[in-house]
C-alpha cells in the first residue's frame, strides 16, 4: 500500500519505512531460490519488481516506493494474480485502469471481427491448493477505488492462491499527522478476513512497526512454497 496515509508519523519513523524495513528483511530471510515479485497500489496498481530472484533489484524496487492519491486494494490483487499467472491472460488494463481496454478496441478496429481466443477462467482448483506461489497483502486503509477485493478474491481462490493480509495500523482506527494535516485513519479488518479466509490464506493485525516485523517473521518461516 502506497497510499499518502502511509506517510503519517504515528508509527516511527512512518508508516511508508516500517512497511519498507520490514519487506526488505521478509526478501532477504527468502530461500535464495525463491522468486519474489513487487506490487504497489494507491489509485491505480503497478508490478514494479517483476519475480526474480535477484534480492538487489528487490531491495531497490522497495525503496522507490511513491505515495499516491487513493487506496485501490483489489487493483493491487488483480496485478498480483496476473504476476503469478502471466499466461492467463487477465484483463489487468481495464479492471485497474477502468473504461475500455487495449483489446476491445483493437477489436472495434477490426469491425467487431469476434477475437478467435475468447477469454476464459480457467478451471477451478480448492482454495489454498497451489502450492507454488502466495500473495502478501499489507495495507493501512480501505478500498476508495477500483474493482472489488473480495471479487478479485474469488479470481485467486479459483486458482488455489493463498492470499496472506495484513493490517497495518490501528485496526479502530485514530489520528494521525500527514504533511501538517490531522487525518483519521482506518483500515477495514472485515474484508482483510473475508479476502484471507475465501483464499484460505491467513490475516494478521500489525498495530505497530515492532509487530509488523513479527508478523513478516512468522510469513517468513511458514510459507512453504
Amino acid at each position: 500500500d502506497v497510499s499518502l496515509s502511509m506517510r503519517a508519523r504515528d508509527i516511527e519513523p512512518s508508516r511508508l519505512v516500517a512497511a519498507q524495513n520490514a519487506a526488505k528483511a521478509f526478501v532477504q530471510k527468502q530461500p535464495d531460490d525463491t522468486r519474489i515479485g513487487i506490487v504497489t497500489f494507491a489509485g491505480t496498481a503497478a508490478l514494479v519488481q517483476p519475480p526474480t530472484r535477484d534480492r538487489e533489484a528487490l531491495l531497490a524496487a522497495i525503496d522507490r516506493f511513491a505515495l499516491q492519491r487513493h487506496t485501490a486494494i483489489g487493483s493491487g490483487l488483480l496485478v498480483s494474480l496476473a504476476a503469478l499467472f502471466p499466461d492467463d491472460d487477465i484483463d489487468v488494463e481495464k479492471a485497474v485502469l477502468g473504461g475500455t481496454s487495449t483489446r476491445e478496441r483493437a477489436q472495434r478496429l477490426r469491425q467487431e471481427v469476434p477475437d478467435p481466443r475468447p477469454r476464459a477462467e480457467p478451471p477451478a482448483v480448492p482454495p489454498g491448493s497451489f502450492r507454488s506461489g502466495a500473495i502478501i497483502l499489507l495495507t493501512d486503509g480501505r478500498r476508495t477505488t477500483g474493482p472489488d477485493p473480495l471479487e478479485v478474491a474469488g479470481m485467486a481462490a479459483r486458482r488455489g492462491v493463498r492470499v496472506f493480509t495484513v493490517g497495518f495500523g490501528s485496526a479502530g482506527g485514530g489520528p494521525a499527522e500527514v504533511d501538517g494535516y490531522s487525518m483519521y485513519m482506518a483500515f477495514d479488518e472485515t474484508t482483510l478476513k473475508s479476502i484471507a479466509g475465501a483464499t484460505q490464506g491467513e490475516y494478521f493485525h500489525a498495530p505497530s512497526a515492532e509487530d509488523l516485523a513479527r508478523v513478516y517473521d512468522e510469513l517468513a518461516t511458514r510459507l512453504e512454497l
